[in-house]
C-alpha cells in the first residue's frame, strides 16, 4: 500500500465529483435533444436526422463531417510518416539535439490557435496558390497542432523500447533502413503510434478556431452554421462526437492495458 497516495475512499470521492461535473452539462444536453413541440420527451428529434425533409437543413454538418475526417486522416499520416520516424532518428543518431527537438514540437501548447493562424495566413496564400483551397489543405495546420500531444504519446514507447539495440541487431543480420523501423522499430511502439493517431483524430474533430479563421467547412464550423436554422441537430451530433472521442480513449486504454500485460 503505497502511504503517500490517496485513500480508497478519497479516489471514490474525487471520481465522484470529477463525474458529476462532466455527467450534469451531458445530461442537460441529451434531455434537451429530447425536448418536443408540445413540451414533453421525445426521440423525434434523433428519428429527424434520417428524415429527407430535413436533409436539406442538416446537410452541412454531413459535409463538414467527411471533410474532418479526411483531415484526420491526413494528420495521422502526417503523424506517422513524418513525425514518428523524426523522433526515431533523433533519438538514434542525434540525441544532442533532443531537448530543441522537444522543444520544438512542444511549442504549439502554449500558443493560442488565433495567433497560429495569425502566422499561418500568409503561408496558406502559397498554398491556395499552389495546392489549391481545398479543405485537405488545413492538415498541415493541424498537424502543428498535434505535435505536443502525439509527440508525448510516441516518446513514452521510444523510452520504454530499446531501439539502439533493436537497430543495431537488425543492421547487423543485413536489414535495411527502411526494414528496420517498419519491421522492427514500429512494432515496438505501436502502442505510442496508436494512441498518438487517436488523439490526433479527436483533436482534429474538435477543432474551430483556425478552421473558422482560415474559412474551411469542418464538422465544427459546421455545427454553428445549422445551429442557427436547427439548435437541435447540433446538439445531437455533439453528443455523438464525445460518444465517439470516449471510444477512441478506451481503445487507448485497451491498448495500453494489452502492451502492459504482453511485456509483464
Amino acid at each position: 500500500m503505497n502511504r503517500l497516495g490517496p485513500s480508497l475512499a478519497t479516489r471514490w470521492i474525487i471520481g465522484i465529483l470529477v463525474g458529476v461535473f462532466f455527467a450534469i452539462p451531458l445530461i442537460s444536453t441529451f434531455l434537451y435533444t429530447l425536448r418536443d413541440s408540445e413540451g414533453g420527451l421525445s426521440l423525434e428529434r434523433w428519428a429527424a436526422l434520417f428524415d429527407p425533409a430535413a436533409s436539406a437543413v442538416i446537410k452541412p454538418i454531413w459535409t463538414g463531417l467527411g471533410n474532418s475526417l479526411v483531415l484526420a486522416l491526413v494528420t495521422v499520416a502526417i503523424v506517422l510518416f513524418l513525425l514518428a520516424p523524426t523522433m526515431i532518428l533523433v533519438n538514434l543518431h542525434f540525441p544532442k539535439l533532443k531537448p530543441m527537438f522537444e522543444f520544438a514540437v512542444l511549442l504549439p501548447i502554449s500558443i493560442p490557435a488565433i495567433v497560429l493562424v495569425v502566422g499561418l495566413a500568409p503561408i496558406y496564400l502559397q498554398i491556395g496558390r499552389s495546392l489549391g483551397t481545398g479543405t485537405w489543405t488545413l492538415a498541415f495546420a493541424y498537424g502543428v497542432t498535434v505535435l505536443p500531444f502525439a509527440f508525448r504519446s510516441i516518446q513514452a514507447s521510444i523510452d520504454a523500447a530499446d531501439l539502439r539495440t533493436l537497430s543495431e541487431a537488425a543492421r547487423s543480420l543485413g536489414a535495411t533502413w527502411p526494414t528496420v523501423v517498419l519491421k522492427v522499430l514500429a512494432p515496438n511502439l505501436r502502442q505510442g503510434l496508436l494512441a498518438a493517431s487517436l488523439i490526433s483524430i479527436a483533436v482534429v474533430l474538435g477543432e474551430y478556431t483556425i478552421a473558422s479563421l482560415l474559412n474551411r467547412q469542418v464538422f465544427q464550423t459546421a455545427l454553428v452554421v445549422v445551429q442557427k436554422q436547427d439548435p437541435y441537430a447540433p446538439a445531437i451530433f455533439t453528443l455523438l462526437a464525445l460518444l465517439f472521442c470516449f471510444l477512441l480513449l478506451l481503445l487507448i486504454g485497451r491498448a495500453a492495458r494489452g502492451s502492459g500485460k504482453a511485456r509483464s
